[in-house]
């Protein structure tokens, strides 16, 4: 095992893989910029050490002060999180080429999932449904008529090094794709130093599901269930259930036995997630998230399971403990994500936490940094806390998030918690009747 890990990441998730660092006994070190120095994440970790000023581009995405930190604390691995620098192919290759262990999948396959052609390319292979759409590139405007023409409208462009909804666009028809295609083009140069594109059929009412998967170094591959992830805003998640209400356990087994398989043969090592669009009873792959998603926390409650003990485990080089068969399901689990954030226009609100008093009780967890006194900068990302329920069954799950929205307190900031009640009490998220559109027409207003 390791003697010291330090963890390239702020906030919940840090102060989340520390917690699973205390319980195997590793010391850990906080990384900090200079507006994070009284986080919570720093005041817990046994050291700590400031890499620079506010700008992310400047401390916690620069990767010469990460592996000096390391360097001089004398840590033997690091641990990404989520955001910054999780997926980042060229830095998982120099923390390994610097002789520390990188927390998460190889750099080859960080590569690999990072490109979107290259993602479907590879799933394919391996027997993993696709959506409908191009072979590769779409490299000219006569070539993405011809996939359009052979899919049939509505089809989606999307940037091949993408994310978060960037570089994503939907022509409904022959006359719209010319601008669909450049307006793409354009916003994935911007946003990616990389213009290319592919196209995909574009699905009216999916769902957004997502397959969670651990592997170690010795071939052996397990998933742990689906999480539904289908209550977005700009293509970025609000709340997150699992398992879905809209999959059976006999599709759930299928997809994890086509999935686990897949990535058996890939020798994919780590923590993964494999996302997919889901309607008409067909799943379709859209991409793969090479490292540990904000929305772990629900698998964990339906499994028992610690998904970051796990990838620790497994980056040191142990095996998985347990087989598919070891694995089971048991009620159903909630998260609802709480972001410094005007309710209704959603425009950010860092400032200082004058009050704060989490829920509690039976089956609720907060993933959280905050804490009374503390100021919220405007420097990162405005998530501020995960609330996570888990009960028997989904009904008694939502009557459990709901009592928990009423009893959780935040005061200094504004905060989505009054947008999270307002879903709970829909009937139409109440009986799991929502597709990935069903959000935006319902902040809306619609």
């Amino acid at each position: 095992m390791f003697n010291k890990i330090l963890i390239a990441n702020r906030g919940e998730i840090a102060l989340r893989i520390q917690r699973a660092c205390r319980e195997l006994g590793i010391p850990t070190v906080a990384v900090h910029s200079t507006a994070d120095a009284e986080a919570m994440h720093v005041r817990l970790a046994d050291e700590s050490v400031c890499i620079g000023p506010p700008a992310a581009r400047d401390s916690y995405l620069k990767i010469s002060a990460i592996l000096s930190a390391a360097n001089i604390t004398g840590a033997d691995a690091i641990h990404p999180g989520y955001g910054f620098l999780s997926e980042n192919a060229d830095f998982a290759a120099m923390v390994e080429a610097h002789g520390l262990a990188f927390i998460g999948p190889s750099a080859d396959h960080i590569r690999m999932m990072g490109d979107k052609i290259a993602a479907k390319t590879a799933m394919a292979s391996l027997g993993v449904p696709l959506v409908p759409g191009s072979a590769g590139e779409v490299a000219d405007l006569d070539a993405a008529a011809a996939v359009a023409a052979e899919i049939g409208y509505p089809v989606l462009i999307k940037a091949a090094a993408g994310g978060g909804g960037r570089g994503m666009k939907v022509a409904t028809s022959a006359e719209g794709l010319e601008e669909a295609w450049r307006v793409a083009r354009g916003e994935a140069h911007a946003a990616f130093g990389n213009d290319a594109v592919y196209i995909e059929k574009y699905l009216d009412r999916p769902r957004h599901i997502e397959m969670q998967v651990m592997a170690d170094a010795h071939g052996n591959v397990v998933h742990f269930g689906e999480r539904d992830c289908s209550l977005q805003r700009r293509h970025q998640k609000l709340l997150e259930e699992a398992g879905s209400p809209a999959i059976t356990a006999e599709q759930r087994d299928a997809l994890g036995a086509t999935v686990t398989a897949g990535l058996a043969r890939l020798g994919y090592r780590n923590a993964g997630t494999l996302e997919f669009l889901y309607q008409d009873g067909q799943f379709a792959f859209i991409e793969m998230n090479t490292r540990l998603q904000v929305e772990h926390p629900v698998t964990e409650m339906v499994c028992g399971v610690d998904l970051v003990r796990e990838q620790i485990r497994i980056a040191a080089g142990h095996r998985l403990g347990y087989t598919q068969k070891d694995v089971t399901f048991s009620g159903h689990a909630i998260e609802c994500r709480i972001t410094a954030e005007d309710p209704e226009t959603f425009t950010a609100s860092p400032g200082r936490v004058t009050a704060y008093h989490p829920p509690g009780g039976l089956g609720v967890r907060v993933d959280s940094a905050l804490y009374a006194g503390y100021s919220v900068p405007p420097y990162y990302d405005s998530l501020i806390a995960k609330l996570v329920v888990h009960a028997p069954t989904r009904a008694e799950a939502i009557a459990r998030m709901r009592r928990s929205l009423a009893e959780f307190v935040v005061v200094g900031v504004k905060t989505t918690l009054p947008l999270h009640a307002r879903i709970l009490e829909e009937p139409t998220f109440q009986a799991g009747d929502y597709t990935i559109h069903w959000l935006e027409r319902f902040v809306a207003g619609r």
